[in-house]
Parts: structure tokens; C-alpha cells; sequence
């Protein structure tokens, strides 16, 4: 078949007269209607049993086109079921069949009534030539009607065509989870409840799986398109994805992909520990051998890894786990540096916030792992958590007024030196550090929140602003309800934490959240100063903007019905008339 044949040129090229040969013999004929009736009866259906039914056709004025396309039509139908059984059979003649049928219709493929056979025959092809290929990436309209399992084979060699591709997706992955993390009226779908199996079969992630289907090739610019992502813009969702879409295939049980990802295994452990919501000693083992069976010459695997490990997800359940298994070792009664699995989730959660130093510079090696974080940073925070335990137990207990000042002052205190050191030096020890600030907050600990929160801000990592934990933060603060009539409480709240960043955008978004919920109870001057301060940091966020206008009005309105509240005129005294003696 000459490439020339590929061109679109309509019926001609199947030796089918079509609308050229007809213009061209109307306009050189003696009898135009002589003519049209020539061509119809050569080219009308072949059916001589069908001929006389013709004119009973016309006598219903039902037009020969319409007549046509609807045999048409049906034979479309009927014709595209039979390429669908030919693609569905276990025939050793399938591919060759079907490139004789592609060879035979791919010239029609601009005429739309007869395209879907094209594109069908070409949806079967476990291969196609690039002969094809390129007249279909030449036609936009083409390319947009083809199936994904036809566009998989010409993205592949047309990275830059992939990217136009898969960049929306991308975008609208992080809006989704944007839209979780900063929605004004969510307050019972915490961004961390989800469970990963229901995370990655969100219809994005799957959307992007159908994409790469089984494609080896499509699935490496995919993870390659997500690391420079990543670099870019720090945006830990990235590692999420990267995350949800290997499952999401481990799921399709798409093996190619599976047993060429060298990270395969190791996700696939940490998903089990995140559904199974902890990490035994069997587990443990597996994560501690894959990340100490790195051979030299795979270092570059640690990146995959980092990324994997810095899913915020990830984070989340580590810090908390570590939280866990603090609380037991304070009931055993033994040390940190003793337990196993807490030096190895320790170990993890290094590589996982170090994940974009790693990619970024490129030097892929393991960080290394402070033995103080553990042995004198942890049980710094084993004691802020006997302190808590302490103060809990003593509000259960009889009254006795001294027993409990005794209490307030012995466990209520300024955090150990060794606590606030190590969460300004070390990011293990920071992010740790943030969520037990955030399991103070969810237990309603007033006085446990209020020793530790404003530390946080006094880091130079910026860790606790990002979107995941503050959502969190936000969402149990609000819970805290009428403790923001205090004016303590607010001052560590507000003015050692949240001001600190309130120029940032991000950050004024949660504070505005919070603010929705608790203007009620706080000080009019102060819900004032804090409008005007997320104003300011508000810039192209107009839903953000719109939530604060109807905020604003709440607080005017509110604000009115207690000043209107306070001026109704008192009344009178029944003794107000009668005089007062001058002595008794």
C-alpha cells in the first residue's frame, strides 16, 4: 500500500464515485436528470429484490439519503459487533485479519459515517504501524476520537504530546485535594480519614492507570513527569500520587508495570501497614531488609523511596504510630532506644522528609539518623506525655485542692530543653513534635496544646503551615469551642502561632476557617485584627474571598445584635425614687 493512499481522499480511493466524480459529471452533462438517475441505480444498493420497493419508499416522501444512511447504519452496527468478537478471540490469524481490514478501510477515516470501523480495527491492533500513526496525530480531530488504547501507542513516542495529556490530570489531582484541605464547611471529612484503597480509586487516579494501561514506557515519564513536579514546587501531593498510582495498578494487576517498579515491594508493604493501621514485627523486618538490601549501583532506587515515604499519608501515620508506641513504652516502663520498630519508623520518616532534598540534588543516599532524636528527644516528649496522662488522671480523682495545684504545677510546666532543642535542629524531631501538638488538640488538652503549639512556631522549618496538618489543627481546635473566651488561649493560639505566618495565603485560608466557626466567642478587637490580617493575605483565592465576605457580614451583623443587646435601656429600680438617709 503506497503511502499515498493514506491520505484522507474520501470514497474515490476505494474505486467509489463519490461527491468529485458527481460535480464534475453534472457540470459536463447534456441531461443533469438523466445523470442523477444513472447514478443512483449504479451506486444505490445492489439489490435487485430491493429495487421496486424504491419507488413505494418515495411515495411516503421518505428521502433516498435518509433510506441509505439507515442500511448504512445498521451495517455500521453490525460490521463494528464483528470487529469486537475478532478482537476478544484467541486467533492466531487476529492481528494479520485485522491489519487486511485496517489496510482496506484506514483511507476512509475522514469520512465520519465510516469512522468508527476505522477507529475500532485500530482500538484491536496490538501494534500499529507509524504510518498510521502519523496521520492520525497530524488531525486534531482524529487524534481526539481515538480510544486511549490507540493514543497509548503514539503517546509513547511523543513525550511532549503525553504531557499535554496527562498535565490536566495532574492539576486537577491537586485541586481535589486542595478542595478537602481548605473547604470552609468540611468539618467531618478530615483529609486523613480516607483509607489508601479509596484514595488511589478516586476517578483521577484511575483515569490516569487507564492512561498508561500496561505501558512500561508511559508509566516511566509518568513517574518521571512527577518527580520534576515535585522538585518545582515542593507540592507533597506529588509523592501521593506516586503512591496511589502504583497501587492503583498493583490493584489492575497490571504486571508488567508491577515487576519492573523496584519500589513495587516496598509500597506495597507500607499500603498493608497504613489499611492494617500499624507495623508488626514481620513488617518492620521486610521494610528494614528491602531499605539495607539497597546494593551499590541502585542508590537511585532511595529517591522512588523518599517520595513513597514523604506521602503526607505516610507522615501522618508514622508520627502517629511513633506517638503509639511511646504510650506503651511508658507503660512497660522502657527506654525508646531499646524498640526496634521506633528506630526504624524513625529511620523512615528521615528518608520520607528528606525525599526532596534527595530529588532535588540528586544525591541519593540515605540521611543520617541521629541516635539523640532517640535518645534524648523522645523521652523529652515521653515526659510532656506522662504530663498529660498525669493531669487527666488527676481530674478523675476525689477533690483535694492542693493534690491538684500540686498536680497542675509539677505537669504543667515549660516543656523539657531537651524537647524544644531537637525540634529546632532536627526534622524527625520537629514532625513528631507536630503531631502530638495535633493529639493534644483532638484530646481537648487545653493545657497540653497551649505548653506546646506556640514552639512550633518558633522553628526554622515551616512544616506545621503546610496544608495537611494545619486542616487537621484547625478542625480540632474548633472543637475547643467556648476556650476562646479566654484571652490566654487565644494569645497562644493566634499570637505565637498562627501570626507568625498569617502573611502566607495558605495559612490565612485555615485561619479564616477557623475564625468561621469561633468569632462568636472571641473579643470583637481581636476578630477585627484577624479579618483585616487574612484580608491582606488573601490575594487570587476567590473562593477564599468570598468565603470571608460572607464572614465579615456575619461579624458585622453579629456584632450589631450585641451592641443593640447592650443599649436597650435598663429598667428602673423600685427604690430608685425614694431618698437615701444621709446616716443611720
Amino acid at each position: 500500500m503506497a503511502g499515498s493512499n493514506l491520505q484522507p481522499l474520501g470514497l474515490e480511493v476505494l474505486g467509489i464515485p463519490g461527491r468529485e466524480y458527481l460535480r464534475d459529471n453534472l457540470t459536463s452533462c447534456n441531461d443533469p436528470l438523466k445523470a442523477i438517475e444513472e447514478f443512483q441505480i449504479e451506486n444505490g444498493i445492489l439489490l435487485p429484490s430491493l429495487r421496486p420497493m424504491l419507488p413505494l419508499l418515495d411515495m411516503h416522501d421518505i428521502r433516498r439519503l435518509d433510506f441509505h444512511n439507515s442500511v448504512m447504519e445498521e451495517l455500521r452496527e453490525k460490521l463494528l459487533n464483528q470487529i469486537a468478537e475478532l478482537g476478544e478471540k484467541d486467533d492466531p490469524d487476529k492481528e494479520k485479519r485485522l491489519r487486511e481490514l485496517l489496510k482496506k478501510s484506514f483511507p476512509v477515516v475522514k469520512v465520519k459515517q465510516l469512522r468508527p470501523v476505522v477507529l475500532s480495527v485500530l482500538k484491536q491492533l496490538n501494534h500499529i504501524e507509524d504510518k498510521y500513526l502519523k496521520v492520525l496525530v497530524k488531525d486534531r480531530e482524529l487524534y481526539n476520537e481515538c480510544d486511549t488504547v490507540v493514543k497509548r501507542q503514539i503517546w509513547k513516542d511523543n513525550q511532549a504530546l503525553f504531557g499535554e495529556e496527562v498535565t490536566p490530570v495532574f492539576s486537577q489531582y491537586i485541586k481535589e485535594k486542595e478542595e478537602v484541605l481548605f473547604n470552609i464547611e468540611n468539618l467531618t471529612n478530615s483529609f486523613f480519614s480516607p483509607s489508601p484503597k479509596i484514595r488511589r480509586q478516586a476517578p483521577i487516579v484511575q483515569k490516569l492507570a487507564n492512561m498508561i494501561g500496561n505501558n512500561i514506557k508511559l508509566y516511566d515519564m509518568v513517574l518521571q513527569f512527577l518527580r520534576t513536579l515535585f522538585m518545582r514546587s515542593q507540592n507533597w501531593h506529588y509523592c501521593t500520587l506516586r503512591s496511589e498510582l502504583l497501587m492503583a495498578l498493583h490493584d489492575l494487576e497490571v504486571h508488567d508495570i508491577m515487576s519492573v517498579d523496584p519500589c513495587h515491594k516496598f509500597t506495597w508493604c507500607i499500603d498493608a501497614c497504613l489499611r492494617e493501621k500499624q507495623v508488626d514485627a514481620k513488617r518492620s523486618r521486610e521494610l528494614q531488609l528491602f531499605l539495607d538490601g539497597i546494593k551499590k549501583g541502585q542508590e537511585q532506587i532511595l529517591g522512588d523511596i523518599s517520595m513513597v515515604l514523604g506521602d503526607p499519608h505516610v507522615i501522618f501515620f508514622l508520627a502517629s504510630f511513633c506517638l503509639k508506641i511511646c504510650n506503651n513504652l511508658i507503660n512497660s516502663e522502657t527506654v525508646p532506644r531499646d524498640n526496634t520498630v521506633l528506630v526504624l519508623l524513625i529511620r523512615l520518616m528521615a528518608l520520607g522528609l528528606g525525599s526532596w532534598q534527595i530529588i532535588s540534588s540528586q544525591e541519593f543516599k540515605e540521611p543520617r539518623l541521629e541516635p539523640s532524636v532517640v535518645t534524648k528527644f523522645v523521652p523529652a516528649l515521653m515526659s510532656l506525655i506522662v504530663d498529660d496522662q498525669a493531669r487527666a488522671l488527676s481530674v478523675k480523682l476525689p477533690p483535694d485542692e492542693r493534690q491538684t495545684a500540686l498536680t497542675v504545677i509539677e505537669h504543667s510546666g515549660p516543656v523539657p530543653d531537651a524537647y524544644t532543642t531537637y525540634i529546632y535542629e532536627n526534622d524527625v524531631a520537629y514532625t513528631l513534635a507536630m503531631y502530638y501538638t495535633m493529639q493534644t488538640a483532638k484530646q481537648k488538652d487545653k493545657v497540653g496544646l497551649m505548653r506546646v503549639v506556640g514552639a512550633l512556631a518558633r522553628s526554622d522549618t515551616d512544616r506545621a503551615f503546610e496544608d495537611p496538618f494545619l486542616h487537621t489543627l484547625v478542625g480540632a481546635l474548633i472543637s475547643f469551642g467556648d476556650e476562646f473566651v479566654n484571652e490566654d488561649f487565644c494569645t497562644v493560639v493566634f499570637d505565637e502561632f498562627f501570626s507568625t505566618a498569617i502573611a502566607r495565603e495558605n495559612v490565612c485560608r485555615h485561619v479564616l476557617k477557623l475564625v468561621w466557626y469561633v468569632y462568636p466567642k472571641l473579643p470583637v478587637q481581636r476578630v477585627g485584627n484577624l479579618l483585616k490580617a487574612v484580608d491582606a493575605g488573601l490575594h487570587n483565592f476567590s473562593s477564599a474571598r468570598r468565603a470571608l465576605s460572607e464572614l465579615q457580614e456575619k461579624v458585622r451583623s453579629h456584632t450589631a445584635t450585641i451592641e443593640a443587646e447592650l443599649s436597650v435601656e435598663k429598667p428602673l429600680s423600685p427604690l430608685a425614687g425614694i431618698a437615701t438617709p444621709s446616716h443611720i
